[in-house]
């Protein structure tokens, strides 16, 4: 049975990505300088995954509502994240549909990552259907669908020459610092950051953990083979009502918005 992007979306396993997600992210400046002078992770920093969650899972599992809702919410957001060039900075545009096409790149491919790492490798057929259905990821907003590589082979070329050229500076080591190192938050979010931190170390390519600053030693990758191996054979056991509670939490909280706009 070929399985696609709404059989493995809902896996609240993929969001041990997030961290690889964001920093692949911010180390493009077109979206690094964007989201160093309009968010603001030191004092919120789950705001960034929660507003990102909600879009996917609306665009994969939501109704047509709900899909126009976080569409809407989005480009909102993204209407102030705008900067020509000057001396300062490269200029930005958060509507641009290059930096859409890597901040959706960079989420399929964190997906697909971590999926592999606990399930197994996708076979062909499933891997081709997931990696067609998350176009609609950007397609949803303002990416054009032809921009999207036209096959996982093309996706690959993209990532590789895209994945190359990238060297964070000092704004998107600053955006990192604030996420890795929250100052506020609640208190199980600090508690959960030496392990969010080793996963995203783990995950980026080798390159940019170094870039990053992540200190990473043969053993530190042991390690981090041996705890992804340990979540392939707990998680996949683990009801489904707990590995897919946070699908169901952020669509919960969307409908409930949603209700109270339309009170």
């Amino acid at each position: 049975m070929v399985r696609g992007l709404a059989d493995i979306g809902a896996e609240g396993v993929l969001l041990a990505g997030a961290g690889r997600a964001i920093l692949l992210q911010i180390a493009d400046p077109k979206v690094g300088h964007g989201v160093a002078e309009h968010s603001n992770f030191a004092e919120r920093p789950m705001d960034r995954l929660r507003a990102t969650m909600t879009y996917v899972y609306a665009v994969v599992y939501g109704s047509e509502e709900q899909l126009k809702a976080v569409r809407r919410a989005v480009n909102r957001a993204h209407a102030p994240v705008r900067r020509g060039a000057d001396d300062a900075s490269k200029g930005y545009n958060a509507f641009d549909a290059e930096s859409q096409l890597w901040v959706v790149a960079t989420l399929y491919d964190t997906a697909v990552t971590v999926y592999q790492q606990v399930h197994g490798m996708l076979d062909d057929d499933t891997a081709d259907r997931i990696y067609r259905e998350y176009a609609r990821i950007g397609t949803a907003l303002q990416l054009p669908a032809a921009m999207w590589p036209a096959d996982r082979a093309a996706f690959a070329e993209y990532w590789n020459s895209h994945l190359g050229a990238l060297k964070p500076d000092a704004k998107a080591l600053k955006v990192a610092q604030d996420l890795l190192y929250p100052a506020g938050g609640p208190p199980l979010l600090r508690l959960a950051m030496p392990l969010a931190r080793f996963l995203t170390a783990g995950l980026l390519p080798g390159h940019l953990r170094e870039d990053f600053g992540f200190a990473w030693s043969a053993s530190d990758g042991r390690r981090f083979e041996r705890t992804m191996r340990l979540l392939g054979r707990v998680y996949p056991r683990l009801p489904q009502r707990v590995r897919h509670w946070p699908r169901d939490y952020y669509l919960g909280q969307l409908d409930t918005a949603t209700k109270a706009d339309h009170a």
